[in-house]
């Protein structure tokens, strides 16, 4: 599906802005950088061929426009309600594409920062709650507001409540309210909040801090938080012993330990 600007604009931009970080752009600033199908399988490669990329680190997420991401595309989504089923098709085609990009960022070795300059709704704030980090404009402000609209933010609400706890996840679902940078960040949905002219700098300030690590550990740790969070305590601490034992026997772990013990810098392989 073809959703380009005019001069045939990428949905989503793509640089390499330092050694070892990755910058993703979502482009759609005059549709509030919603959601598209389109987008979505944009943002979804972009994903996967910076995790595939060895020389990639950590990954910025951010957004050209004065809305970070406004969710699904609603036009998009009200236009297939002319078809012979009604929509549903279509409908299902873009809430699994949509689950699968949010999958992907958690699948990817690489931690993935959500630079936030602008307001984040529906999907979009799920969008910011699945990255790994998220650094927020003061004037940015976040809202899961489909109740509103008859369309309770079911998909968002996954992200959401692994974020925040319950009953902030519920008042925001529930109210469907914007909720202030300032808020969200006592939420726990965000990790630091700046001034808007900062929010690049500061994501950026945190992608580099990753890139100085080895990739080997930082893949190691990503997706075994992710597991455990999902395990029961004991389930948890067997599979995270597990783990502490197979990145011992990295090389990255012996070189880091031997270069601590020595007090030097480490000499990182990646492997």
């Amino acid at each position: 599906m073809q959703d380009l600007s005019p001069l045939g604009t990428k949905l989503v931009l793509a640089d390499t802005v330092e050694p070892g970080v990755v910058r993703l752009t979502l482009n759609r600033p005059a549709a509030r950088n919603a959601l598209s199908r389109a987008l979505l399988s944009e943002l979804h490669s972009e994903i996967e061929r910076s995790g595939a990329d060895k020389s990639v680190a950590a990954i910025v997420l951010g957004a050209n426009g004065n809305v970070f991401s406004s969710g699904h595309d609603l036009k998009e989504l009200t236009a297939h309600r002319a078809d012979a089923d009604g929509g549903e098709a279509f409908f299902r085609e873009t809430m699994t594409a949509c689950s699968a990009m949010m999958r992907a960022i958690v699948a990817c070795p690489k931690p993935v920062i959500a630079a936030v300059e602008g307001r984040a709704t529906a999907a979009g704030c799920q969008l910011v709650a699945t990255c790994d980090l998220a650094v927020a404009a003061e004037t940015a402000d976040f809202a899961t507001p489909g109740v509103n609209i008859g369309l309770f933010c079911s998909t968002p609400m996954v992200a959401l409540s692994r974020n925040v706890s319950r009953k902030r996840a519920m008042e925001m679902l529930l109210l469907g309210q914007p909720v202030s940078a300032a808020d969200a960040l006592l939420y726990g949905l965000l990790n630091r909040v700046v001034p808007a002219s900062d929010v690049i700098t500061e994501a950026l300030g945190m992608a580099r801090a990753i890139a100085s690590k080895s990739k080997a550990t930082v893949a190691i740790g990503k997706a075994a938080f992710y597991r455990q969070a999902e395990l029961s305590l004991d389930e948890a601490y067997d599979y995270a012993s597990e783990v502490m034992v197979k990145n011992m026997m990295v090389a990255d772990a012996g070189e880091g330990i031997c270069a601590f013990i020595e007090r030097r810098k480490p000499e990182w392989k990646d492997r």
